[in-house]
């Protein structure tokens, strides 16, 4: 029963605004939720990734000869954050993915180019 002192429901109305920053918090806790979920299978892709463009660079530069620009066009699809650099005093190439991994591979006389260890990065 409605009286005089009564207050009509009125339904809230979200403006543009409001509903674009709800929009764009419920993307970013989802993305937030999918990273944590993912992360370890994020950081071991980077991993296996830095490994493998730091040794087949290695092969390539110092076993082979070529120059790095040439052996960028042997990285994989998909390999596009891997990052690499060249050594040659030591014969090593370094790759990473930033904030993620870091492999180092050097070469080592008649074994080739071998993968440097945590500890032996550590201590370059």
């Amino acid at each position: 029963m409605a009286t005089a002192t009564s207050k009509s429901l009125t339904k809230r109305r979200f403006g543009p605004l409001q509903i674009a920053k709800i929009v764009a918090c419920t993307v970013a806790a989802v993305f937030a939720i999918w990273l944590i979920w993912n992360w370890t299978t994020i950081k071991g892709e980077a991993q296996v990734g830095v490994a493998y463009g730091a040794h087949i660079t290695c092969s390539c530069r110092h076993i082979e000869g070529r120059d790095m620009a040439s052996c960028e066009t042997d990285k994989e699809a998909g390999m596009e954050l891997v990052s690499l650099s060249d050594d040659p005093a030591n014969k090593r190439i370094y790759a990473s993915v930033p904030f993620l991994a870091e492999a180092v591979a050097e070469r080592r006389g008649e074994f080739g180019c071998v993968q440097l260890s945590k500890a032996e990065i550590e201590a370059l």
